[in-house]
């Protein structure tokens, strides 16, 4: 039995439960990794100061750009290589791996080019206020030299996740997580750089992620394959892409432009306030990655299976997922409510500002965190099935259609309040938007199943 062959029966016919399991641990893994280092700038900058703090979390909108980029097309193509593969098509598999590195790398580049040209001016319209801005400035130029190569692996590992390759994604990943975590204090500190050592060690670790990466596909060892023949010349192939990948878009664009709008309302309040929703908005991301890596180990499943016609696996995937997200997040928002002044201390201890905003906004998150997984679910799996415009709409209801109006209008007559409580609110509108859609869903797989 041939490699391809071999997955294709894993993909269909093992055990729903340990399916999900066997992806998306070493999903989450890689997740938990890059929350991590994540965490670890947050940690390590915050020793250089407030308004250093401040600069990581204006960065982080910016590397939401690039990541919204990579995402796009990594999963715009991920979604459509899983269905291919699931149908027994590696032809065009292999078209739409090849076309959507070309398609990453290109618009990674652009973004280098364009946000060099005009780094004040971004870092000003991502929320810098005058005292971040030249730590903001110093930590995005090197993060925008590595946009080419940070958008690229996006996409290198949405194709390993989709093929059912989580462990090989994993090992590219937590490489490059764990050098970071290593590099930061030796370029911050040890070489006397500051917060440009610490976007020099991210740089870094990013290239290394895709070196190892690549390496999969040119030893052989997997079953989509990359080469310039592949490279299609067809517009309709990148639109194809582009459609799929338009639910990522939104989530990532938006997620950007949410955190933007966070940190303009936030710095109202001073250096302390953007400060404390950086910390916040870290820590949630932290809890996050477990959810995310288990949906993300849940869409080739939903893939593979809705491509070859198995329904009843596909709806099995479902619930079986939203189950364990539901507990896990559950979990964890009753342990972050209790010790939330703790863990913004872990971060800046002699801030007592900082703390007292910290601890009320990851409060209010943790209230929200159980209803969080039934949006990301089902967006997952509406994109996964082909269903990109329905996905789409979620995509836009989580952090536009309901945080953008409420960050606009809360903080204006709640103060800091209305800062704090803005996405707990959106979270919890976008739970019940995703009632009716997870009812028909169900039904609509019931009824296909009775009809084969």
């Amino acid at each position: 039995m041939n490699k391809e062959n071999s997955q294709y029966l894993r993909m269909t016919q093992m055990p729903v439960g340990s399916l999900v399991f066997s992806l998306a641990v070493p999903t989450i893994i890689s997740m938990l990794v890059t929350a991590v280092y994540n965490l670890g700038d947050t940690y390590f900058v915050s020793k250089l100061g407030t308004s250093a703090s401040g600069a990581v979390g204006i960065v982080f909108s910016l590397m939401a750009i690039i990541q919204a980029v990579g995402f796009t097309i990594g999963m715009g193509s991920g979604a459509q290589i899983s269905r291919l593969l699931g149908a027994q098509k590696t032809d065009e598999a292999n078209r739409v791996a090849a076309s959507g590195l070309l398609a990453a790398a290109a618009f990674g580049t652009l973004l280098s080019v364009f946000g060099l040209l005009f780094l004040d001016g971004l870092m000003r319209l991502l929320g810098a206020t005058e005292t971040i801005l030249p730590y903001a400035r110093d930590y995005a130029a090197y993060i925008l030299y590595a946009a080419p190569v940070m958008a690229s692996s996006f996409l290198l590992n949405n194709i390993l996740r989709a093929e059912g390759k989580a462990r090989f994604a994993m090992v590219g990943l937590t490489t490059g997580g764990l050098l970071n975590l290593l590099l930061d204090p030796l370029f911050i500190f040890g070489f006397g750089m500051g917060i440009a050592g610490a976007a020099i060690a991210t740089a870094i670790s990013q290239c290394v992620s895709f070196c190892i990466l690549l390496s999969w596909f040119l030893r052989g060892k997997t079953i989509v394959r990359l080469g310039a023949a592949g490279i299609s010349k067809r517009p309709g192939t990148y639109l194809h892409i582009l459609k799929n990948g338009l639910p990522s878009f939104c989530r990532q664009a938006l997620a950007s432009i949410a955190t933007i709008a966070l940190n303009v309302s936030a710095a109202v309040y001073g250096d302390a306030a953007v400060a404390a929703m950086s910390i916040v908005g870290r820590l949630f991301m932290f809890v996050f990655a477990v959810n995310l890596g288990i949906g993300q180990g849940y869409m080739p499943v939903v893939g593979y299976n809705y491509g070859a016609g198995l329904y009843d696996r596909v709806k099995a995937a479902f619930c079986f997922t939203l189950k364990v997200t539901g507990v896990l997040m559950t979990v964890a928002a009753l342990a972050g409510f209790t010790a939330a002044p703790v863990l913004i201390r872990l971060f800046i201890r002699n801030d007592a500002e900082v703390v007292r905003i910290g601890a009320g906004a990851l409060r209010a998150m943790c209230l929200a965190m159980p209803l969080v997984p039934l949006g990301v679910v089902c967006n997952m799996t509406f994109q996964s099935i082909g269903r990109s415009w329905t996905a789409t709409a979620l995509s836009l209801a989580r952090q536009g259609i309901f945080f953008l109006p409420l960050i606009l209008v809360l903080p204006g007559a709640l103060g800091i309040t209305g800062v704090q409580i803005t996405q707990p609110l959106a979270d919890g509108l976008t739970f019940l938007s995703c009632l009716p859609l997870t009812v028909w869903f169900l039904r609509d797989l019931r009824a296909r199943q009775d009809t084969r």
